[in-house]
């Protein structure tokens, strides 16, 4: 578990993973108001990635989001794009809000996966506000050994 994420606002990703295209923000928070730091809690949806021996598994926590509002791509053969948006809500003349925090708008997360995954083999699920982006594995290839005869 790395110290980075617990001391800079609780982010889960990790700084040094060569494989996020995520930037880290020393700034992050200290001169936007409150409600734009509410925004950004959903604009940058979190996301964890584990390797299994078969696959790389993305899960992202999308509460309240449709499978219909979320998009998962592929680009450039190697870069996983996960992005959807939340609707703000509706509101009525007569409504009057005390306090708001869920966040709305729109939130992209990309990944830049290793030439082992097999991008042509994507499959996601959407399941209680999670989504699980699987990307599969190709087989290690085991260096060929071929036995020379010794003769004499």
């Amino acid at each position: 578990m790395s110290l980075v994420p617990s001391l800079f606002g609780g982010r889960r990703s990790n700084a040094f993973d060569p494989f996020s295209l995520d930037a880290w923000d020393p700034f992050e928070g200290l001169f936007t108001p409150s409600s734009a730091r509410d925004m950004a809690a959903f604009t940058n949806a979190r996301v964890d990635w584990k390797e299994t021996p078969e696959a790389h598994v993305f899960k992202a926590d999308l509460p309240g989001l449709k499978k219909e509002e979320v998009k998962v791509e592929v680009e450039d053969k190697n870069i996983l794009q996960i992005s959807g948006e939340r609707s703000k809500e509706n509101e009525e003349k007569n409504d009057k809000w005390h306090h708001v925090e869920r966040a709305s708008g729109k939130f992209m997360r990309r990944f830049k996966l290793p030439e082992n995954a097999k991008m042509e083999e994507v499959k996601a699920t959407m399941e209680n506000g999670v989504l699980t982006v699987t990307v599969p594995k190709a087989p290690e290839k085991k260096p060929e050994v071929k036995s020379i005869d010794i003769s004499g």
